[in-house]
């Protein structure tokens, strides 16, 4: 009996140790907050970051949006024998400075109105004097070369490339008055007659301007209708419609130069 009672006794003392035991436990703490660093955001190509390719603003205040284009539609627009393309190797650039052999050649079909001899380029308008443009190949600041390149008959002028001690420009010469006029590339005539652009690309030399310029046949005369020299350049624009080219624009990017296709529309 004895032994039961004592059993008896401390059973309830030891169920009930547990329960206090729990009671007494500090209160668990919340977890502390995990940082989570958010994922940046997704960068776009850098040729799209690169936002001055992508406008050209004109005066006053008008913009001009360019648009990436397809290099496939580009490659199928004709473009004027006269605007020649980038030399692909040391040679072939080589055999663009030998002008002289080239200008030969041409000039076996220019007819009658366009004459070299010796230093001395003669173009005869029908309705002014001759135009003589001489050579000058002094090894200075004073050197000039002028090269025939082709006659126009869409827009009635004569194109002449003039070859300076550095860089150089294009010269159209009117066929009717022999008024001259200075563009800073050939000239590529838009479908209808109308316009012409001069587009240049010089963004590594920097010899000559970089840009593009839109011209009209006014009264049967060349008028610029705008300019622009840019960070970037315009090579070899084609014709889309009567409004609208497709150019490839290069620019000068992390110590070379890189060149897209965009379409760029100059007439309203």
């Amino acid at each position: 009996m004895f032994r039961f009672r004592t059993v008896a006794a401390v059973l309830p003392l030891a169920m009930a140790m547990p329960a206090c035991s729990l009671r007494m436990q500090p209160a668990e703490k919340a977890r502390p907050g995990v940082s989570v660093q958010p994922l940046p955001a997704p960068k776009p190509p850098r040729i799209y970051r690169l936002e001055h390719l992508d406008t050209l603003v004109q005066v006053p205040g008008r913009v001009l949006r360019i648009y990436p284009a397809a290099r496939p539609v580009y490659e199928r627009l004709p473009s004027p024998e006269w605007v020649a393309s980038k030399p692909a190797s040391a040679e072939e650039e080589d055999s663009f400075l030998d002008f002289a052999a080239q200008e030969k050649r041409r000039l076996m079909h220019a007819g009658p109105r366009v004459m070299r001899t010796g230093r001395a380029l003669r173009l005869r308008p029908t309705a002014a004097p001759e135009v003589r443009l001489v050579n000058n190949p002094v090894e200075d600041e004073r050197n000039v070369a002028y090269e025939y390149l082709a006659t126009l008959p869409e827009i009635k002028q004569w194109l002449v490339s003039v070859h300076l001690y550095e860089g150089g420009y294009y010269m159209l010469v009117d066929q009717r008055t022999g008024h001259r006029t200075q563009l800073m590339a050939p000239p590529v005539i838009s479908p209808d007659g109308q316009h012409f652009v001069c587009g240049n690309s010089d963004v590594l030399a920097r010899f000559e301007p970089s840009g593009l310029q839109l011209w009209t046949i006014d009264g049967g005369r060349p008028r610029l209708l705008w300019e622009r020299q840019t960070e970037w350049g315009c090579t070899q624009p084609r014709w889309l419609d009567n409004k609208t080219i497709l150019f490839e624009q290069d620019f000068f990017d992390k110590g070379d130069v890189d060149t897209r296709v965009v379409r760029l529309k100059v007439v309203p």
